[in-house]
């Protein structure tokens, strides 16, 4: 089953995710590395993860692959039949197809970015394929998929009415997905000859694709059959030109089509709703998915196995383990070259690295996810957080503090304990004790637990905070509040906790204690507009600091929404005026991907690497507030308020007379400072900016007389709150020099007898080579007050002026 993408490095989720179709989504992505993708009609895989297949592992390990039957080299029985019925089905479709009627049709049609033109078509007949004529030669031959009223669709599906077509290229975030989407059919169909496999599911993820498999008698892929796929991948694409042919297929058709496999079965049976789905034919692949893809395989013009590994069906520990094969394709050949020295470039790049060799966190056995922060580390945190809190009182916030623990009451009211306490970590407290109970239902023995007194299970079950919103409505709740306080803006640097899978943890990037830059604004229905405007340019400083270009996307009201559609139009038309003022036509819809409680704006940035992450995001909410009925005073009358009082005994949710419910903006810039600060050691490759850098300044001196000098300027730039060591060792001064350089001080100071007695300094720049042979004098006063300047303006270039 290939599915349509998976994100596999994502922020922490400010809410947490309480969609009713995701269960483990908790923020940063999926249980296990990569394997958390949308399955069949947009669910997700994990939907179903905390229901076990049949009886667990053990009803899972019942069915295994079936071997090869027949000749060498001849497909499996089960393969053949599985395909004769596609092709039956097709054959009847194809006649169907034949009997529609050709009704004249209106195309808005864009063949390049900017230029839009009227043409006319007949429905059921011209596709966006047919199209492609219409289109400037260089840019067809690069054109992925096709876009349908906003909608990723096949270039030979037929178009079926009046319409707007585009196209998305390889170079589009969209079309790329799409491209290694297909590309991991084309995986799909090696494996299934290679091993005459079963097959789970392929999705597309940031770096490629992947295929889980299971293989009959338990055996592991090895490295030396990399070659031997990719072989075949080869005579698939560059020979075989295969097509991608499109079918919707009913409930009962699927079971039979894939009735061989427990794993298909299994999609269909929990991911499947309504009673059809599509499957695509490419060459011998006859695979469950939504699509949509390429027109042909000849497009693959490079394909290459990146690695192999194993993973649980589904991420869950409890069923089969699967081996995944990990692979990348291309349309050019020097794509993947390209492709191949970033790879290199990241992974000296990589923040595990970096933060051995410059001492910055560490992880330990004894608490799993839960970075430590040592002191260089802890420099680059404090840096971040004090340049927020600079943000924050230019712009009108007030920092609060919340607990780290609450009653399950709270997460009840918020809706988390419903959705989300999967993902929380719980502790029960006896009434009388401060010792913790165990949640367990049995004592150390193994015998049950009696309940006599029936309570509920709940009572006295506390749970670490896994975000800080519900909190923040406490806070607003604490006190009656009135039109005139609002905007109210809170920020929350509190710590989190949220209890990731143990197989997806990975450095800083998914941990599971965390912080985050949290704020939330509460604010009337006429304020958002304001609200955001003041967010995307606090976006633009931030951003700014650090050389991120970034792209914002606004997703609208998915299926399952709650609250009234008239607050939802409102809201949307409210964001989309303020996207349009800041950026004008450069952002994109994304429809029906907000969060069920209110439209959101996603941000991603882009890295030195152009590697995208999404770090920032803006969620209007309507629920929260609701939840927890906050209300403010509107100063207006309050006549007719024991009509508005009885409505109230009527309706728990109604608003009481004279007030009214405030919107809730929910906040994140950096997001999780561990993972921000991963992404920028990763960006920065080490060299940190002067103002974020854990080592500003070494002072080295040419000779044992000169230490004095030496440490009295240590004393002077410490007092200063500058990060300024010295290296009085026995080592040359070339290795001292050498050394300094390694460990990425922005600047060295070199002192001998010239220098003390004219009170100057001889500066070496990291990032100005010219200044690593002798370096320049310059006064010890210049040369502090123009350090501390770069400092205080935090710039991104550490660059002074040399001058004396």
């Amino acid at each position: 089953m290939a599915h349509k993408r998976n994100i596999s490095l994502r922020p922490h989720n400010l809410w947490g995710t309480l969609q009713e179709d995701t269960m483990s989504q908790n923020g940063t992505g999926p249980a296990v590395p990569e394997s958390q993708s949308q399955g069949l009609k947009g669910q997700n895989i994990t939907a179903v993860q905390g229901n076990k297949i049949a009886a667990g592992k053990k009803a899972m390990s019942e069915q295994t692959a079936p071997k090869p039957a027949g000749a060498p080299g001849q497909l499996p029985d089960f393969i053949i039949e599985r395909n004769r019925l596609f092709d039956e089905l097709k054959a009847k479709y194809d006649e169907e197809l034949a009997g529609k009627e050709r009704t004249p049709i209106k195309i808005q049609f864009t063949p390049e970015p900017g230029k839009t033109v009227s043409i006319d078509g007949n429905a059921w007949d011209t596709t966006p394929g047919k199209l492609l004529k219409e289109v400037p030669k260089d840019r067809a031959a690069k054109i992925v998929v096709a876009k349908v009223n906003g909608e990723e669709w096949d270039l030979d599906r037929p178009l079926e009415q009046d319409c707007s077509v585009g196209y998305y290229t390889f170079d589009d975030k969209e079309g790329r997905a799409v491209f290694w989407h297909s590309s991991a059919h084309v995986l799909g169909e090696c494996a299934e000859h290679e091993y005459g496999c079963l097959l789970s599911h392929g999705p597309p993820t940031d770096m490629g694709f992947f295929y889980d498999m299971a293989i009959a008698g338990g055996r592991a892929v090895a490295e030396t059959d990399w070659s031997s796929l990719e072989s075949r991948a080869k005579k698939f694409t560059t020979k075989d030109k295969q097509q991608f042919v499109r079918l919707d297929v009913n409930k009962d058709d699927l079971l039979k089509m894939f009735g061989y496999s427990k794993y298909k079965t299994h999609y269909i049976n929990q991911l499947i709703k309504g009673d059809k789905s599509t499957v695509y034919k490419n060459g011998d692949l006859v695979d469950l998915c939504r699509g949509p893809h390429i027109q042909n395989t000849r497009k693959i013009e490079a394909f290459k196995i990146m690695k192999n590994s194993s993973a649980y069906f589904l991420g869950d520990q409890n069923n089969d383990s699967l081996q995944r094969i990990h692979a990348v394709a291309f349309p050019t050949k020097q794509g993947l070259k390209d492709w191949e020295h970033m790879l290199e470039e990241a992974k000296k790049r990589n923040h595990q690295l970096i933060g051995k060799q410059q001492k910055l966190f560490f992880f330990s056995q004894l608490s799993p996810g839960s970075p430590f922060l040592l002191p260089h580390g802890t420099r680059i945190f404090n840096a971040l957080q004090a340049m927020l809190r600079d943000e924050y009182w230019d712009r009108g916030y007030q920092e609060v503090q919340s607990p780290n623990m609450y009653n399950v009451d709270l997460w009840k009211t918020s809706g988390h304990w419903q959705h989300y306490q999967d993902d929380m970590f719980r502790v029960k407290v006896d009434d009388d004790v401060a010792e913790p109970m165990p949640l367990s239902d049995q004592k150390p023995s193994g015998a049950p637990i009696a309940n006599l007194k029936n309570e509920d299970k709940d009572k006295g079950v506390f749970a670490l905070k896994p975000m800080n919103c519900p909190g923040h409505c406490l806070l607003f709740r604490d006190e009656e509040r009135s039109y005139r306080e609002l905007p109210w803006r809170i920020a929350d640097f509190g710590v989190l906790h949220r209890n990731e899978a143990s197989g997806a943890l990975s450095g800083l990037t998914r941990v599971r204690k965390f912080q985050q830059d949290d704020t939330h604004i509460f604010c009337t229905k006429d304020q958002i507009m304001d609200e955001i405007m003041g967010l995307f340019d606090f976006m633009n400083s931030v951003y700014g600091l650090f050389g991120f270009p970034f792209k914002l996307k606004l997703s609208t009201r998915p299926e399952g929404f709650m609250g009234k559609i008239e607050e939802w139009d409102a809201a949307e038309a409210q964001l989309k005026q303020a996207l349009q003022d800041f950026r004008g036509d450069e952002w994109e819809l994304n429809p029906g991907d907000g969060a069920f409680y209110g439209p959101k704006i996603d941000i991603t940035i882009s890295d030195a690497l152009g590697r995208e992450f999404q770090c920032a995001t803006i969620q209007l909410d309507f629920q929260g507030p609701q939840n927890f009925k906050l209300e403010y005073r509107t100063g207006e009358s309050t006549e007719g308020a024991a009509d508005g009082e009885k409505e109230k005994a009527k309706d728990a949710n109604a608003v009481t007379a004279g007030m009214a419910r405030p919107v809730m903006i929910h906040r994140a810039i950096v997001g999780s400072f561990e993972r921000f600060i991963a992404i920028l050691c990763e960006h920065f490759a080490g060299k940190w900016p002067f103002w974020l850098s854990p080592r500003q300044i070494m002072v080295i001196p040419v000779m044992k007389g000169a230490e004095d000098y030496v440490r009295e300027i240590q004393a002077i730039f410490h007092k200063a709150r500058m990060y300024v060591d010295i290296d009085v060792s026995g080592n040359t001064l070339p290795k001292k020099i050498r050394n300094a350089q390694i460990e990425q001080y922005n600047f060295t100071f070199v002192v001998g007898a010239k220098e003390q007695e004219t009170r100057t300094v001889n500066i070496r720049n990291r990032d100005d080579m010219d200044t690593q042979r002798m370096g320049q004098l310059i006064p010890l006063d210049k040369a502090l007050s123009r350090l501390i300047q770069l400092r205080d303006t935090r710039a991104l270039e550490s660059k002074i002026d040399m001058t004396d």
